[in-house]
């Protein structure tokens, strides 16, 4: 899958027209002769299977993802240099969005069909509508320290590395966490209430039910376990895929991720670097996924693997 993943991308962003690195690196007033030069530094006057079998061997033989069209520094470090704050942004906003998701959803199906289920499902929904950037734009406005209306929470470019200052790494990420987690938070408050729902009207709950079981056993026990299976599907995809690059979150509060990194490297027509991302954004959602698969046979009795 990441090889054909990266045959992928080789081939969208070498065929299909873009900007030319080449040009791009040979400053404002570029002569024909000095793009000609740079491309041949790059290697972009091979033909592309010659392109590819290159960056293919490499990549197989020592996990090398070449260097960057843009500074000339190595692909990889850039990324590994850069994870740590996706990291922290994904995995922080993900504890949040996880308990506030799975916290609603089960309230809302304890107590379907009342005004406080249309409460919390009808607030669910608009923060599904809400576009990610434009809440994080208005948290800004109105919570930022320094051009917040309530300043309460660090601005925008305040972001500070674990190892520095663990009170500042989680103060400065702590408005990113909650504007990237309310989007999340919304969409599995939904999930777990309809397949909650769905677990608390099958016979084995009834039986416990039946056997004298506190509602709140029966609801947590038999009920919630069993209901988060295809919540942990969503959750593989959605953390494989944000760790790949949260680049709008990290846009808007000018965090030192790869999702930014990612952005730059498309305005810049970066190829070796958006390869980079690619990849390792297929990576998370592979490994993600495997453990997600791994995780359905604790979850579900019915699941079990040799």
């Amino acid at each position: 899958m990441v090889l054909l993943v990266s045959l992928l991308t080789f081939l969208i962003f070498s065929v299909m027209p873009s900007a030319d690195p080449a040009a791009l690196r040979a400053g404002r007033a570029p002569t024909p002769a000095l793009i000609a030069e740079i491309r041949h530094n790059l290697g972009l006057d091979k033909p592309l299977y010659v392109q590819y079998g290159r960056y293919l061997e490499r990549l197989v033989t020592h996990f090398d993802l070449g260097y960057s069209f843009r500074n000339g520094t190595g692909v990889r470090e850039q990324i590994l240099r850069r994870l740590p704050a996706t990291i922290s942004l994904v995995l922080g906003a993900m504890v949040i969005w996880l308990a506030a998701g799975i916290a609603i959803g089960t309230v809302s199906a304890v107590r379907a069909r009342t005004k406080l289920d249309r409460a919390l499902m009808g607030g669910a929904l608009v923060f599904i509508s809400t576009p990610v950037y434009w809440l994080g734009l208005v948290a800004l406005y109105l919570f930022a320290s320094d051009i917040g209306v309530v300043p309460i929470f660090k601005g925008a470019d305040s972001y500070v590395p674990l190892s520095q200052s663990p009170a500042g790494w989680f103060g400065s990420l702590l408005l990113p966490w909650l504007v990237l987690a309310a989007t999340y938070a919304a969409i599995y408050a939904r999930y777990v209430r309809s397949s909650l729902r769905e677990v608390l009207a099958e016979d084995y709950v009834r039986t416990a039910r039946a056997k004298g079981a506190s509602e709140r056993r029966v609801v947590v026990r038999h009920g919630l376990h069993a209901a988060l299976t295809p919540v942990v599907t969503l959750l593989a995809l959605d953390v494989g895929t944000l760790l790949g690059g949260v680049i709008l979150v990290e846009t808007v509060f000018n965090i030192p991720g790869v999702g930014r990194l990612g952005y730059d490297a498309v305005l810049h027509a970066d190829l070796p670097m958006i390869e980079g991302m690619v990849l390792f954004g297929a990576i998370f959602v592979i490994v993600a996924n495997l453990l997600a698969d791994l995780a359905y046979a604790f979850l579900d009795p019915r699941v079990r693997y040799a």
